[in-house]
C-alpha cells in the first residue's frame, strides 16, 4: 500500500517514503530517531506484521510492531503537532455478525494478529483525537503479490485451482485507497475510525473465479478455467483463526464524502487489465 501511496502522491505533495530497509518498526529507538528528524504535517503508517499465522507464533513481535510502533508514531506526531493516519484491518472483528461491520460495532478479534492490530488502534486514538485509523480488507495492488496474484500464477501453471468458498469479505484496491485518502488529510472523523473497501462482498472462491474470468476475457493464457471450492475447515495447516465474515460497511465513508467506492469486480478487472495483461 505504501508504494501505491507514494506513486499517487509524489507529484502532488512534498512526500518522503520509508521502506523496510530504512526503518525497522520493531526497533523503537531507530524508529523514533528517523521519523523525528523529518519535518512533516501528516504521517501515514501502512506498515504492519500481517502474516496471521506468524503472529500466533510470535505474539510479542506482533504486539511490538502492530501496537507499540503505531503508539510511538502517534506520540511523535503529537509532539510535532502533526496528524497520523494509521491503517488497520477487518480482522479486528470475530465474523459472527454476518452483515457488514460498521465503525460503531464492537471489535472482538479472534487471533493474535487481530488483537495486536486492535491494540494499535486504541493506542493511536487515545494519543490524540485528531489521529485517524482506516480499516481496510483483502488489500491487493501492483506493488506486492497478494491473493489474486497467487491464484492467477497457480492457474497459469496448473489445470486445477481451488479457494475457500465459506469465508467472506471484500477486496480493496490500493489505487482506490490512494485516491480517496487525501479527502481526510485535514478532516477530523467522528470517533477516529473509518472503514474503506470496494463495494460488494465475496468469498475467496468468487474472488478467484472472477480474476480468472477477467484474465480469460483479455486473452491472458491460463491452464485453469474454474476455481473449485474449499472449506475453511479444510485448512488444517493454519495456526490462527480467521473471521468467517468480515465485510466492512462504508456507510460512514458515504456520509462524509457523498460517494460510494466502486464495486470490487470493477477494481479487480481494472487491475488485471492495467497490470497483468501487459
Amino acid at each position: 500500500m505504501g508504494a501505491a501511496l507514494m506513486r499517487e502522491y509524489r507529484e502532488k505533495f512534498d512526500v518522503v517514503g520509508f521502506t523496510h530497509a530504512r526503518i525497522d518498526l520493531a526497533d523503537f529507538d531507530e524508529l523514533e530517531e528517523t521519523v523525528s528528524r523529518v519535518d512533516f504535517d501528516l504521517l501515514i503508517n501502512c506498515a504492519a506484521l500481517t502474516n496471521v499465522d506468524l503472529c500466533e507464533e510470535q505474539p510479542d513481535q506482533a504486539f511490538r510492531v502492530n501496537a507499540g510502533a503505531p503508539e510511538l508514531l502517534a506520540q511523535v506526531c503529537t509532539n510535532k503537532r502533526a496528524r497520523l493516519i494509521h491503517f488497520s484491518t477487518d480482522y479486528v472483528f470475530d465474523g459472527e455478525k454476518r452483515e457488514p461491520y460498521g465503525e460503531e460495532d464492537p471489535a472482538n478479534p479472534i487471533s493474535v494478529y487481530g488483537e495486536s492490530k486492535r491494540e494499535g488502534e486504541k493506542l493511536v486514538l487515545q494519543t490524540q483525537d485528531r489521529h485517524l485509523v482506516v480499516r481496510v480488507s483483502w488489500v491487493f495492488g501492483p506493488d506486492r503479490p497478494s491473493f489474486i496474484d497467487a491464484v492467477i500464477k497457480r492457474a497459469g501453471e496448473n489445470d486445477y485451482v481451488d479457494a475457500i468458498a465459506d469465508k467472506f469479505s471484500t477486496p480493496t484496491y490500493t489505487r482506490d485507497i490512494a485516491q480517496m485518502l487525501p479527502q481526510f488529510f485535514d478532516v477530523d472523523v467522528r470517533g477516529g475510525l473509518l472503514h474503506f473497501a470496494n463495494a460488494g462482498e465475496c468469498s475467496w472462491q468468487e474472488y478467484a473465479q472472477f480474476a480468472l474470468d477477467s484474465c480469460h476475457s483479455l486473452g491472458i493464457p491460463l491452464k485453469a478455467k474454474t476455481v473449485s471450492a474449499l472449506k475453511l475447515a479444510d485448512m488444517k495447516n493454519w495456526i490462527a483463526r480467521r473471521p468467517v465474515y468480515s465485510v466492512l460497511s462504508t456507510e460512514k465513508f458515504f456520509s462524509l464524502t457523498g460517494t460510494t467506492p466502486r464495486n470490487w469486480r470493477d477494481a479487480v478487472a481494472d487491475y488485471v487489465r492495467k497490470f497483468l495483461a501487459r
